[in-house]
């Protein structure tokens, strides 16, 4: 066969295709409800988990950045963004999204769709805008006082914990990212994603590029909020802190609860203090997988490693977009008791690193701590 048979061919191939999708659409427009006339307004946000408001805004945001349809008969980008809300909201299997009559395409169709509008989602224009760290002292002051209204500890800015995100085993022979390190210590393949909340369960900063294998610390020391707040108490502003839990290194900047303190005594009191501001992170992680239940655990993302990190990102704009517009969220059919968060303990060991003895911050945080004990708790 030359190469202009094969040009031939592949042509042929290429606009087969073309038929079938188009064939396709059109029986998705004849079939085609709109959830926004159909819908009552609990319903739509059932199904969709947006309001209808912020739907139409969520469309608005990512049309610059999606492409526009080219023929009357293929999905206009409304279609699209609800396609992709649902496959979020409901992490069944595709094509159970598919045959939905509010957006009854096939499954390779409802795939290209999730990954434009997850491009779209995570461009830096729109990403940067609504997940960001404080970027200044006005923003990191207001933080701060949400938290203080709450738990009444001066000078937290954030609370910080890993949550497992489940991916199918990529391929094994991969040699930059091979199978084996994405097995978490729970045994199965992972994305190991760092988030860091307010106390109103927006989320701060995401990391949801390493694989299931990193510790939680690692992935906080490649972190640049660890060099922002390194930054801030080397300019002297040392009244900004971070909350973890005895898997992270403690620091004057990155707080720790103290191990096996005597019931009833100041640290066993300033660790429940703690405990309970803490426990924002864990909460802030429940709302966002049982809103888009494709990150739940036994849901499980079908996609290349690469490509999850994406659809994470992609859901934690959207959950800070609910957290902002006060979206209720309708989980009546679920049983929590049955539900893995996806968070692993780390072992109990305040520093695992035993070089880290002796090291200047190392003192420097548990003086930080101490202060805040005899300050507060005794």
């Amino acid at each position: 066969m030359d190469d202009l048979d094969l040009y031939v061919q592949l042509n042929g191939v290429e606009l087969l295709e073309q038929i079938e999708e188009d064939a396709e659409i059109v029986l998705q427009k004849s079939n085609y409800i709109d959830p926004f006339e159909s819908l009552s307004d609990r319903q739509f946000i059932a199904l969709y988990r947006l309001s209808k408001d912020l739907a139409t805004r969520v469309i608005h945001m990512v049309t610059p950045y999606m492409k526009a349809p080219s023929r009357s008969s293929a999905l206009t980008i409304k279609q699209k963004v609800m396609t992709a809300l649902r496959f979020f909201a409901s992490g069944s299997y595709q094509m159970d999204i598919g045959v939905s009559q509010y957006a009854s395409v096939s499954q390779p169709t409802v795939s290209r769709i999730v990954e434009e509008v997850t491009t779209a989602l995570c461009c830096p224009e729109i990403f940067e805008e609504i997940v960001h760290f404080p970027r200044n002292f006005v923003e990191l002051n207001a933080v701060r006082k949400g938290f203080y209204d709450n738990f009444k500890i001066r000078g937290i800015v954030g609370v910080i914990d890993c949550t497992h995100i489940a991916i199918v085993p990529p391929k094994t022979e991969d040699l930059t990212y091979p199978e084996h390190i994405y097995v978490n210590r729970k045994g199965y393949h992972s994305i190991n994603t760092q988030l860091i909340c307010d106390v109103n369960l927006r989320i701060l900063n995401v990391s949801a590029r390493y694989p299931g294998s990193s510790h939680d610390s690692h992935i906080w020391n490649t972190s640049k909020v660890k060099m922002l707040m390194m930054d801030l108490h080397a300019q002297g502003h040392k009244s900004y802190i971070l909350l973890g839990d005895s898997g992270y290194a403690l620091r004057p900047w990155l707080l720790t609860p103290f191990l096996d303190p005597r019931p009833d005594s100041p640290e066993a009191n300033y660790n429940d203090s703690v405990c309970k501001a803490r426990s924002t992170i864990g909460r802030c992680n429940g709302v966002l997988k049982m809103r888009f239940r494709c990150l739940l655990k036994h849901r499980t993302l079908h996609y290349a490693p690469n490509k999850a990190s994406k659809i994470i990102n992609s859901c934690v704009v959207l959950h800070n977009l609910c957290i902002m517009d006060n979206i209720p969220l309708y989980n009546e059919d679920f049983d929590n008791q049955e539900v893995d968060y996806g968070i692993c303990q780390q072992n109990n060991v305040e520093n695992t690193n035993i070089d880290d003895k002796g090291n200047p911050d190392l003192i420097a945080g548990q003086q930080a701590r101490q202060q805040i004990v005899d300050r507060y708790f005794t």
